[in-house]
């Protein structure tokens, strides 16, 4: 579905950043729609000595199971799909416990800082709450359901330090690189009590999608093309996150490609609205961590990532009185994926958020 073969020029783009010429002009008035939508991190950068904090809320909700583009039932999987563990005391041949929904939700504190025009520096530190429901099949056959339970984990995530550098920024045309550097912050041993299809309530460490963090240190590399008009404007971004080691669990989380382009226009000085596609790819897990094992597809490294396509609509809102201060909302739907499954598929999405730049 990707250009992959574009990939490696963004990231040599990233990495070569720093040493480009930087292009300037005089500054123009401020607009709403001069920082993308807010679900698109690293989208701008800043004058010297400009400072902007940024608060974002995100809340993605997730249901049902994908297999590539099928669509599989709780009684299906219950059934028919192998469980890797199989023959391992107590694991039952199928996966007997089944995900039917997820919600994830974070807070995200940001702050950036130009100490020059051709650079701005970025700190990111996310608070993430995750909440997963699953169904419990009786027993190592059938489509008796023994009962629900929900496994809830929260915490401080993986925390990024970035830099952007400015290749040419004029009053129609901005074009940046970005690299952050991820620390491995965030918890990835978390445990929870869970119901076995024996109908014991054992507690056992969390699988890999309900573990806050990664475990390992990782780069963003991306680059960002804005183009202004006079009453709209539009933007093409690249944003990866690739794992640079297995962490002390013995695996890596599997790297993320993401393309985003978006359009925006002016309804008022103050007000823009914006539409957005989001185009990603995720890998699979890279090794195992041994303490998880459960007859569950979540605890399989191999079923995860894929493709998935996102379509999202927003607005932003500078009040002209209020200078600096930016509010902002966006809302999207993922329209089609495919999944390395069985797999929780996406639903809708909403981030608000708030900027302050002085």
């Amino acid at each position: 579905m990707f250009a992959l073969n574009s990939w490696p020029a963004l990231l040599a783009l990233a990495l070569a950043a720093p040493l480009c010429a930087v292009a300037h002009d005089a500054a123009s008035p401020p607009r709403p729609d001069d920082h993308a939508p807010i679900g698109v991190m690293a989208d701008h950068t800043h004058r010297r000595g400009e400072v902007m904090l940024s608060y974002r809320y995100s809340v993605m909700g997730m249901s049902g199971n994908l297999a590539g583009t099928d669509r599989l039932s709780p009684d299906t999987i219950a059934t028919q799909v192998p469980n890797r563990f199989s023959g391992l005391p107590g694991q039952p041949p199928t996966l007997r416990v089944v995900p039917v929904d997820m919600v994830m939700q974070m807070h995200m504190l940001g702050a950036m800082w130009a100490p020059t025009d051709a650079l701005t520096l970025m700190a990111m530190v996310p608070w993430v709450r995750l909440h997963m429901d699953h169904i419990t099949y009786s027993g190592g056959m059938g489509t008796a359901r023994l009962g629900r339970f929900t496994t809830v984990n929260d915490g401080v995530g993986d925390m990024s330090l970035a830099a952007l550098a400015s290749i040419v920024n004029s009053s129609n045309e901005r074009l940046h690189t970005s690299f952050a550097l991820v620390a491995p912050t965030g918890e990835n041993d978390a445990t929870a009590t869970v119901l076995a299809p024996n109908g014991m309530r054992p507690t056992l460490r969390l699988p890999y999608p309900m573990q806050i963090g990664s475990g390992s240190w990782a780069i963003k590399p991306g680059a960002t093309y804005v183009r202004r008009h006079d009453r709209w404007s539009w933007g093409l971004q690249y944003a990866g996150t690739i794992y640079l080691d297995e962490n002390d669990e013995g695996y890596s989380r599997g790297d993320l490609h993401q393309l985003n382009s978006w359009a925006a226009r002016l309804v008022s000085p103050s007000v823009s609205v914006s539409l957005r596609l989001s185009a990603e790819t995720e890998d699979d897990i890279a090794g195992i961590d041994a303490n998880i094992v459960a007859p569950v597809q979540t605890a399989d490294p191999w079923r995860q990532g894929g493709e998935r396509l996102t379509v999202l609509a927003g607005a932003n809102w500078q009040p002209r009185r209020a200078s600096g201060h930016r509010l902002a909302a966006e809302y999207g739907y993922t329209v089609w994926q495919d999944l390395n499954g069985p797999q929780l598929e996406r639903d809708a999405r909403l981030v608000l958020g708030y900027q302050l730049s002085w």
